[in-house]
C-alpha cells in the first residue's frame, strides 16, 4: 500500500509532516524514529503494517525533517514540548488509543509519553533504549555523562555553540556520512580534539 503525505496543524502550533499508510479507520501504529532520522527509518514498516489491517502514522517530530523547526533556542524543544506535539495528534486523529512503536531518541520520547499520557497508548514496543526510572535528583544527561564521560554524543550537544562549530568545520555532507556510517559497537563519541577531517571517505548505506 502506498505511503502518504500531509502537513498537520497542531494545537501546539506546530507545522508537523507525517507519512501516512493505511485504512483510515484502522487502529493505528504510531511509529518514532529516532536521531538523526525522520519518518523515512520506517519505510519498509509502513506497508506491511498497513497490509496487517493496521494505519502505519510515521511523523517527523519537532525539529526533523519537513516539520516545523521553532526558533528560541533549546527551551522549545523539551520532553513536554515534544510529547505535547504527540498528543496533539493523537487528537487530531480522533483516536482515544494507539500502539506505539519507537527507535532510538523516539524511544525515549515514546516512554514519557507513557508516563505522561498512558491513557493515550494501548501498547508500546522500544528498539535500543529500555526504560529508565527518572530521578528528581538528577538531569538525565548527568545520568549520562556519569557513565560515559564528555566527549559521548549526547553530552557534547549540550555544549551551546561548540558542537555546532564543529559540524560547521566538517560540513553537512560529512556530518551525516559520519553519523550513517558509524558501525563501532560502542557509544558513539565525538571527541573534544575534533571528529576527523572534512575530507575523511566512507561508505553511505542505501
Amino acid at each position: 500500500m502506498a505511503i502518504t503525505h500531509r502537513t498537520v496543524e497542531l494545537s501546539t502550533g506546530l507545522r508537523m509532516h507525517v507519512a501516512e499508510a493505511g485504512p483510515a479507520g484502522a487502529p493505528v501504529v504510531l511509529l518514532l524514529h529516532g536521531f538523526p532520522q525522520t519518518w523515512y527509518t520506517w519505510r519498509h514498516q509502513m506497508p506491511a503494517l498497513a497490509a496487517a489491517g493496521y494505519r502505519a502514522v510515521a511523523p517527523d517530530m519537532r525539529g526533523y525533517g519537513d516539520s516545523d523547526v521553532p526558533d528560541g533556542g533549546p527551551e522549545r524543544y523539551t520532553t513536554l514540548h515534544v510529547v505535547g506535539d504527540l498528543v496533539a495528534l493523537l487528537n487530531s486523529l480522533g483516536k482515544k488509543q494507539v500502539f506505539v512503536a519507537a527507535h532510538d531518541w523516539g524511544a525515549f520520547i515514546a516512554w514519557c509519553l507513557c508516563q505522561f499520557r498512558p491513557d493515550k497508548v494501548r501498547a508500546f514496543v522500544a528498539l535500543s533504549v529500555a526504560y529508565n526510572l527518572r530521578s528528581a535528583a538528577r538531569k538525565p544527561v548527568d545520568g549520562v555523562r556519569a557513565l560515559l564521560g564528555d566527549e559521548y554524543y549526547v553530552c557534547r550537544f549540550q555544549e551551546l555553540g561548540a558542537i555546532e562549530a564543529e559540524f560547521a568545520r566538517l560540513g553537512t555532507e560529512q556530518v551525516l556520512r559520519k553519523f550513517f556510517s558509524y558501525r563501532t559497537p560502542g557509544p558513539l563519541f565525538i571527541p573534544m580534539c575534533g571528529w576527523g577531517s572534512p575530507k575523511d571517505e566512507g561508505p553511505l548505506p542505501s
